[in-house]
């Protein structure tokens, strides 16, 4: 910078104006401290400017689940993750992609936000056991969640519940009466507000619910499936809290000799791009994975006091396809 000053003649100060994109300086005095800086090959020091400016220009983006879930055949991560790396390369920022699923790496994340080392934390697939929601709502940065959270923090979620219901709905239009859900892990809010959603629907109907529980993953929907189908043979429809547990009770339910639809129809939640390349098809509710990834991103980067809610709840819609 000493340099740079030199060379256009300008105070220290002044170079520090101008690579720091204030207006309050001549064009002309601008204009030389610019080719100063392209002459010279000046780097602002990032380290030194963050002392100054208390900004890191860096966001976090926690994910609680191991590696191989989260570079496993399940599109929602490395969509957000897409999706946020994007949204804030055009704001100026950097996303920190970090992996927090055993407790010594839940610290280690305490620690580097605690540090200032990022302006902000976007959390993804928090379970309800995760003490990172609890921890970071104590901070003093912003942070909001892709899901509705367990504790009090500002966040981007889809209508779960009702995305469930007029799944469950779409089934009993259609004339099935024995409704099963694979329900996804019910330590997570998406799990349990799919499984609210699919017995609000069967209460409202007046019929039994028939539940196994999933992990998300599409083993444990052909796991489920198999112990549906041994509980209750005669059972004509099931809705899969997500896309790739339905694909697992697709296997299932071919291996076991059950057509979809005419002998069990088959509901999915997510709507991710397999589900078009099932056989059948797959029915299914969009979740609108983008938007709530976007949306995320603008709300972590809005002061708190300028934003119109600290909650927003995007739609979902019914996808009609073969399988149901």
């Amino acid at each position: 910078m000493e340099a740079v000053a030199a060379r256009a003649r300008v105070s220290r100060a002044t170079v520090s104006r101008v690579v720091n994109g204030r207006t309050t300086v001549d064009p002309e005095i601008r204009d030389a401290v610019l080719r100063a800086v392209a002459e010279l090959g000046y780097v602002p020091n990032s380290a030194a400017r963050s002392l100054v400016t208390r900004q890191t220009d860096s966001i976090a983006l926690v994910v609680s689940e191991p590696p191989t879930r989260v570079f496993s055949d399940d599109p929602l991560f490395s969509l957000v993750v897409r999706t946020v790396s994007s949204e804030l390369e055009a704001a100026g920022k950097q996303a920190v992609l970090m992996l927090a699923s055993s407790p010594q790496a839940q610290a280690r994340v305490e620690d580097y936000v605690s540090g200032g080392h990022v302006d902000g934390v976007m959390l993804l697939s928090m379970h309800g056991a995760d003490p990172l929601p609890g921890a970071v709502a104590r901070m003093d940065v912003p942070a909001v969640s892709y899901g509705r959270p367990a504790v009090d923090l500002p966040h981007v979620d889809n209508d779960n519940v009702g995305g469930a219901e007029q799944a469950v709905r779409h089934l009993s239009g259609v004339g099935r009466r024995r409704i099963a859900a694979i329900a996804g892990p019910q330590d997570m809010t998406a799990g349990q507000d799919r499984l609210t959603g699919y017995r609000d629907a069967l209460r409202s109907a007046d019929r039994r619910a028939i539940v196994a529980v999933g992990d998300f993953t599409r083993a444990s929907g052909a796991t489920a499936m198999r112990h549906l189908l041994e509980d209750d043979p005669g059972l004509d429809a099931v809705f899969a809290a997500n896309d790739l547990m339905a694909i697992g009770a697709l296997q299932t339910l071919r291996r076991a000799g059950r057509r979809v639809p005419d002998d069990v129809a088959v509901v999915g939640f997510d709507d991710i791009e397999a589900a078009s390349f099932t056989d059948p098809p797959l029915t299914t509710v969009r979740h609108p994975v983008v938007e709530q990834a976007t949306a995320m991103v603008g709300l972590v980067l809005t002061p708190p006091e300028e934003r119109e809610s600290d909650r927003v709840v995007l739609p979902t819609e019914l996808v009609v396809r073969e399988s149901a």
